[in-house]
């Protein structure tokens, strides 16, 4: 564990680290799109970006949000979750995950569902000894719209 490490909610002043640490999730953005994604994220309370820092310096991010769905109900997931490549395996990681669960009771939320691209084989066992348990794996089709 990381000595002197904390989590809050994202704020704007947060976007250049969130951007660097998209882009080492593997899915660059710039900052400016970071910016108002956070706020349109974060504007109606139905999701959250926390921010993991150490020594006052943002080095990881989740997503959690709540979900609906007609086959399972209401549920939170966590979107999303980085930690910065050079302080992974020190549970910032679980701490993050951690936060996402409290927001999620705090909503009266009963579950807590991950997706995990299916060759991020070190990312399912972080998540198996976090607790989380395997339930399906699927193919994500996509389509552009323009």
């Amino acid at each position: 564990m990381v000595a002197a490490l904390s989590i809050r909610p994202a704020v704007p002043a947060d976007v250049d680290r969130l951007a660097h640490l998209t882009d080492q999730l593997g899915y660059p953005a710039p900052a400016d799109a970071i910016r108002t994604r956070l706020g349109q994220l974060t504007a109606e309370g139905a999701q959250a970006v926390l921010v993991a820092l150490v020594g006052g310096e943002v080095v990881g991010w989740a997503q959690v949000g709540r979900g609906l769905s007609l086959e399972s109900g209401e549920q939170a997931e966590l979107v999303g979750l980085v930690v910065d490549e050079a302080l992974r395996g020190r549970g910032i990681g679980a701490a993050l995950v951690t936060a996402a669960e409290a927001w999620a009771r705090e909503r009266g939320l009963a579950r807590l569902r991950v997706r995990s691209n299916v060759t991020r084989e070190a990312t399912h066992r972080f998540y198996r000894r976090l607790g989380y348990e395997e339930v399906k794996r699927q193919v994500v089709f996509r389509k552009g719209l323009d």
